[in-house]
């Protein structure tokens, strides 16, 4: 997510703050650096100019020259900027009013609406909602079945009604909610070309037939300022209350999403990071604005951590650890619990400083954790609460087992007793911190 502008904007504060004096030249040579990087980013243009003139007009002031970190309070201005471009605030979904509230996907073909709904309905359960899914593309082939496989593997509520119109089966699923007393029902609509008047037509009909509180249009952030535009066009039909962003896990500059807000008005309330159920976030601007500068997003980490960790695991294996008493048992649980929370690039992109100091998927990535997972696995219990017993021969017998080479084997326990010692070494230091998973309760 963001990944090219993300190194681009780092290079160019690296530069910023190794100067010990700024002066007004150095300020506009890295105002037009950020420049170029948000339009290689397909940021708008309008929303570029903007921006970068909102940045000067601060940063050249006499308080930052003179100030003693110069470089850092440039910093400071644009993190200020960027989370004022994405919204300032996070906008949560529209609760009040009658039940059952409504919420309405629209989208262009191809966003990944119907899973964004699974996603959304995934989200919304885990925090005790009863959910009814409503199946109301009636044209994409399978598009019913899609919805209804993903309601039976969330076990959530799902509606259907075969050769009638959309309008109908919205306004079926909302009349069977009401007598069931459920929560929140998702319309799933069909996917169109904005430019398709009957298609929009036909959603303007559904919105006047059951006044849904929420209608949420899903672009694909990997498509640039094309999303930017068929977002206005949607606006300008059904009045639009938020924005899903989806596929940004895998959109390396974010043009979408830092256009979004500031051309339409209207606010992003989540994004989609992952191809999983769960891989849906509640948008929040200054989140994403640490992300963007490289500065982590560690309060994301941690709400992940407090879902994803059981809290007495968490607490017994802290004590081990001050005591040097963890085990390759233990270390397994951590590396399973920690497969929860998200991939480790998605996990690593949250950690400060994680690009400056080479932590990277490719140095500790998803593949990794599965062989090391498996060559523990491979063990017998006694010999993973006492890897000492690990002689030749049953260090083959694992690899074997495992799928790896005994080269794995031995790095795997060379790194593992290095680790145990380091927490030995320093778990009375720590008294009062939590490491690892455990930090986070």
């Amino acid at each position: 997510m963001f990944g090219t502008l993300t190194a681009r904007l780092e290079d160019i504060f690296s530069k910023l703050q190794g100067k010990g004096k700024l002066d007004e030249k150095s300020v506009r040579e890295a105002l037009r650096e950020i420049r170029l990087a948000l339009l290689e980013a397909d940021v708008n243009y309008r929303v570029v100019k903007d921006f970068v003139a909102r940045i000067q007009e601060s940063a050249v002031g006499e308080e930052v020259l003179s100030s003693i970190t110069p470089g850092q309070q440039v910093v400071g201005i644009v993190y200020r900027e960027l989370v004022r471009l994405l919204g300032d605030e996070a906008e949560p979904i529209l609760w009040k009013g009658p039940m059952p509230l409504v919420i309405m996907l629209v989208g262009l073909q191809g966003s990944g609406k119907t899973t964004t709904a699974a996603k959304v309905a995934s989200l919304l359960k885990a925090r005790n909602k009863k959910v009814l899914l409503v199946a109301a593309d009636v044209y994409r082939p399978a598009a019913v079945d899609q919805l209804r496989i993903l309601a039976d593997q969330l076990e959530v509520g799902f509606y259907r009604m075969d050769d009638v119109p959309p309008k109908e089966i919205c306004t079926g699923a909302v009349e069977r909610a009401t007598r069931e007393i459920v929560d929140v029902v998702i319309l799933d609509t069909a996917g169109r070309l904005h430019i398709n008047e009957p298609m929009m037509e036909e959603l303007s009909g559904i919105a006047a037939g059951v006044k849904p509180r929420e209608r949420l249009l899903v672009l694909d952030g990997m498509t640039g300022q094309d999303a930017v535009r068929a977002a206005q066009e949607f606006d300008k039909r059904l009045d639009l209350t938020g924005i899903i962003m989806t596929k940004l896990d895998g959109d390396a500059r974010g043009g979408a999403a830092l256009s979004v807000r500031a051309v339409t008005g209207k606010p992003i309330k989540f994004i989609g990071v992952g191809e999983k159920l769960e891989d849906l976030e509640p948008f929040h601007p200054s989140r994403i604005a640490s992300r963007i500068l490289g500065m982590g997003d560690v309060v994301t980490l941690v709400e992940k951590a407090q879902e994803k960790v059981d809290a007495t695991k968490a607490a017994t294996l802290q004590k081990k650890m001050r005591k040097g008493e963890l085990t390759l048992e233990d270390f397994l649980d951590q590396l399973k619990q920690i497969k929860t929370m998200g991939s480790m690039d998605q996990l690593l992109k949250m950690i400060p400083g994680a690009s400056k100091l080479g932590l990277n998927a490719s140095a500790a990535n998803d593949h990794e954790l599965v062989r090391m997972e498996a060559i523990i696995s491979s063990m017998t219990r006694e010999e993973r609460r006492k890897p000492y017993v690990l002689n030749g021969s049953r260090r083959k017998r694992i690899a074997r087992g495992s799928g790896t080479r005994v080269q794995d084997v031995n790095r795997l326990l060379r790194e593992f007793e290095a680790m145990r010692k380091m927490m030995k070494r320093f778990g009375s230091g720590m008294r009062g911190k939590k490491m690892l998973l455990g930090q986070f309760h």
